[in-house]
């Protein structure tokens, strides 16, 4: 349940708009709700600052759509990943707002558009990495971070990062995405003194191993400040971007 439902019903039982049985109704399928095939965390919100996302590869459509519009009926903002546009198909049904991002393979349902905070720039090394950083840069979105992006400029025409030098300097964290030698990331991490997340892809030829040349790669960063998720990963590094990008200024009390 988003926090401002929340404490809109108590606030409605505090002025005597809602009687008890009321307010127990309406939060009786708190903080879970078990489906047989799935148990959705409903306070997952309260605790870490969005709800539970809904990852597509693995489970039927029949189970994605009931989750998705369980969390839908909560007013959860909804964020579903590896999702197919069949699924979308049959979420649009019951929610018009729904929007499949085709590059990412992503659904995102916003009840209440916020205002975006902050700044997070997710640069790709190629166009074959593109569709991990738009599952990243997706993910931040939603989950409130202003979001910049910056595609096509690996270490093999490295001026194509610099003429973007002023993008880079403004972030407050910034997603390096990359396969193959994966070297972007240390690149990036050596011009900018903010937090970089790396995220190796599966991208490129036999001894890329999919994509473990380029994780091993961006964890023996010799740059300071470079951490790394799993390959592939954009939704893990557009977490973790948004989380960073949302702590307080330093100077602030």
């Amino acid at each position: 349940m988003p926090k401002r439902e929340f404490e809109k019903i108590l606030k409605a039982l505090h002025e005597g708009k809602l009687t008890p049985q009321k307010a127990m109704e309406k939060l009786k399928a708190y903080p879970t709700e078990n489906l047989g095939f799935a148990n959705i965390d409903h306070h997952r919100s309260l605790r870490q600052g969005f709800p539970e996302v809904v990852y597509c590869e693995g489970k039927t459509e029949t189970e994605t759509v009931a989750i998705i519009k369980k969390m839908v009926a909560a007013k959860h903002p909804v964020l579903a990943t590896r999702a197919s546009k069949s699924i979308h198909a049959k979420v649009k049904r019951f929610a018009k707002s729904a929007v499949y991002h085709e590059r990412s393979r992503a659904i995102t349902i916003e009840p209440k558009k916020g205002k975006r905070t902050g700044y997070v720039l997710v640069v790709s090394a190629g166009t074959s990495d593109v569709g991990v950083a738009e599952e990243a840069a997706v993910t931040a979105k939603i989950m409130g971070s202003k979001v910049t992006t910056v595609y096509d400029v690996g270490v093999a025409g490295i001026h194509r990062l610099f003429e973007h030098s002023d993008k880079l300097q403004k972030a407050r964290v910034i997603v390096v995405v990359a396969g193959m030698d994966g070297a972007l990331a240390s690149v990036v991490g050596g011009l900018v003194s903010c937090p970089v997340v790396g995220v190796p892809t599966s991208v490129g030829y036999g001894a890329a191993f999919g994509g473990v040349s380029a994780l091993l790669a961006m964890l023996n960063s010799c740059s300071a400040g470079v951490a790394v998720v799993n390959i592939d990963n954009g939704f893990g590094a557009g977490a973790l971007a948004h989380k960073i990008n949302s702590l307080p200024d330093s100077d602030t009390k």
